[in-house]
């Protein structure tokens, strides 16, 4: 094939955006609560200044937590009595930030799933009567395609692997036909609820999230103990890795936090080299099957996204194999991994842009919304 063939076959393989360059500034507020977080967040999207490209700008994120005592989870009920508590002033907060008016925006998203129902039934109710109220468009949106949205935005990565680990989900995902598929997922629990569980078991405290606290006490761990390593093909089962560590916590040699400081023997299992277990073990297992699908689709980068995420481990694990393939890891801070409202606000957006609206009797919640059922159309 002569250059000039080459550069055809590219040009011709090139795939046009469907999502139109916006010929004013238009304004989303998206509500997040399908779980302990409650998130309010305003996207702006407008025409650049110059060229075709589109200028996203983050107005305001707001985000309150629900926090239980150690050793305890939190229940949907007492979770959904927190939204309620909240969301009129984290929207006000929101609101104020923003320094726009309602008459400024264009849509309103919300989450309509998968997560708690008594939650996500919460934001909503809001949703519908704000709606209502002031005459503003709604759009659904899926949790997880918030997480990938945002995350392509914040990082500027172009078609990764995603790797989404967060309380109630753990998948490998990629982009294919408009429709983030599915590669690779537990087969129980997720990484999350692993790590929050595991958490409980041996007195960790809540805030500011369990699976930050184990990744603190994870550096002083010295010792790996063996664990199950639950890779199944392009899936994961963590239940049992789960079972084993909490055994560990009924073995005569494990010391616990009441008497880590006194003498112990070389046998000796404390607290520390749990959490530093759970963690190397459990990232590994991940790594290993993003790195399946990366080879599979011919993939060199990884994008991050969901709670777990933050921890910087995880995103060093990842990154030693990704440049191994000679590809990178994008990742953000707390602000966009862990649940926000700017997320289901910037999906949201990307949805009214290209007419999906959801009508007033379609706006009911789902605690199962699986994420390859989103038609992705604002994706070539």
């Amino acid at each position: 094939m002569t250059t000039a063939q080459a550069s055809t076959s590219s040009t011709t393989k090139k795939k046009i955006s469907p999502l139109t360059r916006p010929s004013r500034r238009l304004l989303c507020l998206g509500i997040e609560g399908s779980a302990n977080k409650l998130g309010c967040g305003i996207i702006s999207h407008s025409p650049a200044p110059s060229g075709s490209t589109t200028k996203v700008t983050v107005l305001s994120n707001v985000r309150h937590t629900y926090i239980t005592p150690p050793g305890e989870g939190f229940l949907p009920s007492d979770t959904a009595r927190h939204h309620r508590d909240w969301i009129v002033r984290v929207i006000e907060e929101a609101i104020r930030k923003a320094g726009v008016r309602w008459s400024d925006m264009d849509c309103i998203a919300f989450t309509k799933g998968p997560g708690m129902g008594t939650p996500l039934q919460v934001g909503a109710l809001v949703a519908r009567t704000l709606s209502l109220l002031h005459g503003i468009p709604l759009v659904g949106v899926n949790h997880c395609v918030g997480h990938i949205e945002m995350g392509r935005q914040i990082t500027s990565s172009h078609n990764p692997i995603v790797l989404y680990v967060s309380g109630g989900n753990t998948q490998v995902i990629a982009y294919s036909q408009q429709r983030y598929r599915i590669f690779g997922e537990t087969l129980d629990i997720a990484i999350g609820n692993c790590l929050d569980r595991f958490a409980r078991v041996i007195g960790l405290r809540n805030d500011p999230s369990p699976g930050y606290n184990i990744e603190v006490e994870a550096k002083k761990g010295k010792k790996l103990v063996p664990l199950p390593y639950g890779t199944k093909g392009m899936d994961v089962s963590l239940a049992g890795i789960l079972h084993s560590v909490e055994s560990y916590t009924k073995d005569k040699k494990y010391i616990s936090w009441n008497t880590i400081n006194e003498g112990k023997g070389e046998d000796a299992i404390t607290a520390y080299d749990l959490c530093y277990s759970l963690q190397e073990t459990a990232f590994a297992m991940l790594v290993e099957i993003t790195e399946r699908a990366m080879a599979h689709v011919g993939a060199r980068d990884v994008l991050i996204v969901g709670g777990v995420g933050c921890n910087l481990r995880l995103q060093e694990m990842m990154g030693i194999m990704a440049s191994e393939r000679n590809g990178r890891v994008f990742a953000t801070d707390q602000s966009f991994c862990i649940d926000n409202g700017i997320m289901i606000a910037q999906a949201g957006l990307l949805a009214y842009r290209m007419g999906q609206i959801t009508p007033l009797e379609k706006t009911g919640v789902t605690q199962r919304y699986r994420t390859d059922a989103v038609h992705v159309s604002w994706r070539a």
